[in-house]
């Protein structure tokens, strides 16, 4: 989120691009951060309705705008969203559900950049909640053994 902000302020992000957020789903935050701040500026800035931010991260509902967030499986899982690249084209078709890159070949980037950026921390609580817990479309919880 952090690069994200920083490319808003500097006047990067222009109307018709779609701005990808990722490391901000439960593995990677960890804890699945809302995404609020990107939104607000881009909404400040008169590019709310102009500009699609996707993220595996979460919304809440006081946002306005093309955003579409809790993507699965996300970045740190070695989803999709992890290996979009600056240019790529991507579609998002609300009315369908659909999110996709045109023409981006991501098992050739799998293949060759290994699996994304899992979570900043290295130990303690952090790092066992980003061990253990589950994605998002599954509530995102951490399992009991009875699991």
């Amino acid at each position: 989120e952090t690069e994200a902000l920083e490319g808003i302020r500097k006047l990067e992000v222009k109307a018709g691009q779609v701005l990808v957020i990722r490391n901000e789903g439960p593995k990677g935050g960890p804890g699945m951060p809302e995404m609020y701040k990107a939104m607000k500026l881009l909404v400040g800035m008169g590019l709310g309705s102009k500009v699609c931010v996707i993220t595996d991260g979460r919304f809440s509902g006081s946002n306005n705008g093309c955003f579409v967030g809790h993507i699965c499986p996300e970045a740190a899982d070695g989803g999709p969203i992890a290996y979009l690249e600056e240019g790529d084209i991507i579609r998002v078709d609300v009315n369908k559900g659909i999110i996709e890159a045109i023409n981006a070949d991501f098992e050739k980037r799998k293949a060759e950049n290994g699996k994304k950026i899992t979570t900043q921390y290295i130990k303690g609580y952090l790092y066992q909640y980003a061990k253990n817990v589950k994605s998002a479309s599954t509530g995102a919880i951490i399992p009991t053994r009875e699991d």
